[in-house]
């Protein structure tokens, strides 16, 4: 008789965040709540400056990373909150899976979940914004999906942390932020000569210094993760 075959980390990490957008879709409220922030913002953004002195589309760079920063936030948290109530992360602890496979199937979930706002939000930049559709906004798609890729690496990380302490809500800013900052420092910096109508090939130095972050940054919140959870 053949022994059945464990899945691997990434199949195990693909059931993980299966499971957590299988709750999203049912209950709709973070992915709402964000969603409607964010939206929310672009209009108060819209509505704060004076259209005579700085125009929309030198504010739509800053814009987009302010919001996409706080929308990002909202959607971490709910990350392992979702296993609280019912303190399904000891079902998955005793599973037969790595530790691993539990960080990155909650980071492609949050990742899943943060590309879903950012398909609403950066169309609707484009709309309040007048900003040119095309080739800059495709380009500004890809610098928002590798700065996600790192804020989610971090955040996932700083998550689990914070989840099982009283102020959850606050202790996930306090250590997430300043880890974000030289990723959107960096995205912004590129977004801004893309929309600017500059060459892609200003922006590329600090596209290189955002792929290096994101690289760091998921490798070593991976091999962090086991020891978050043993503490």
């Amino acid at each position: 008789m053949t022994e059945a075959r464990l899945p691997g980390t990434l199949e195990t990490a693909w059931l993980v965040a299966r499971k957590d957008m299988a709750i999203e879709f049912r209950t709709r409220t973070a992915f709402l709540s964000a969603l409607v922030f964010s939206v929310l913002a672009l209009c108060i953004f819209y509505f704060t400056w004076d259209e005579s002195i700085v125009t929309a589309a030198d504010r739509a760079p800053g814009v987009l990373w302010v919001v996409l920063a706080f929308s990002s936030l909202l959607g971490l948290q709910r990350s392992f909150g979702v296993e609280e109530q019912d303190r399904g992360i000891d079902a998955l602890l005793v599973s037969p899976i790595s530790r691993e496979s539990i960080y990155l199937g909650k980071a492609i979930g949050n990742l899943i979940f943060l590309a879903a706002i950012q398909v609403v939000v950066i169309p609707a930049l484009a709309l309040f914004y007048n900003l040119r559709l095309g080739q800059p906004m495709a380009i500004v798609s890809g610098i928002v999906l590798l700065a996600v890729i790192g804020i989610v690496a971090v955040g996932t990380l700083f998550s689990a942390m914070a989840v099982n302490t009283r102020m959850a809500e606050l202790l996930l800013p306090l250590l997430s932020l300043p880890f974000f900052v030289p990723i959107l420092m960096d995205a912004a910096q590129a977004t801004t000569r893309v929309l600017a109508g500059r060459p892609v090939s200003e922006s590329w130095p600090w596209l290189k210094l955002l792929i290096a972050f994101d690289l760091v940054f998921v490798v070593a919140c991976t091999l962090a993760f086991p020891f978050t959870l043993e503490e």
